[in-house]
């Protein structure tokens, strides 16, 4: 390959690093032709780019990124594939779903908002950890329940004080 090519893989690569936040780092090895083309269909359809890239590429990528990326650069051995997703535990959802069939991928690291996990045995808690949007209707559905409950209780409330003030006129007539 030459120099200016790799050099047009590491821009793409950077560019990619620097506009998602999340994104896994797996060894997809050991899959034959038919496993791999399935692994890709299912990315594909939800919405997480595989790529293969060298490592030394993928580092140098890593390194031009503004992001502290120095915990995953131990995990730049062997084959490496990158997951890029817009969720979070999408990557970690696909990757146990697709080891029902097969040992592989395995997880080398995952880069998520801001924060790094190295390791397959993070896989399950990967798979838990919600998006910042979930998070967010999480916390508005959380303080919308006060007021709701206020709201409820001044309603009833008000048709049983309108029933008694009814009540109350007909009987003085």
């Amino acid at each position: 390959m030459r120099k200016e090519d790799k050099n047009v893989l590491i821009e793409s690569l950077t560019e990619e690093l620097n506009n998602i936040n999340n994104f896994y780092l797996t060894d997809v090895s050991g899959l034959n032709a038919e496993q791999t083309s399935n692994l890709r269909r299912i990315c594909f359809n939800n919405n997480i780019t595989l790529k293969v890239a060298k490592n030394t590429l993928l580092r140098k990528a890593m390194e031009n990124v503004d992001k502290e990326l120095d915990e995953l650069y131990s995990t730049l051995k062997g084959n490496t594939s990158i997951m890029f997703s817009e969720t979070g535990n999408g990557p970690a959802i696909l990757i146990k779903e697709f080891r029902r069939k097969s040992n592989r991928p395995i997880l080398k690291g995952a880069y998520i908002e801001e924060m790094t996990y190295v390791g397959d045995e993070q896989l399950d808690f990967l798979t838990t950890i919600k998006s910042k949007n979930e998070l967010v209707a999480d916390i508005i559905t959380l303080l919308q329940s006060p007021v709701k409950n206020v709201v409820t209780a001044l309603q009833s409330g008000g048709n049983k004080l309108s029933g008694i003030l009814k009540t109350l006129s007909e009987k003085s007539e």
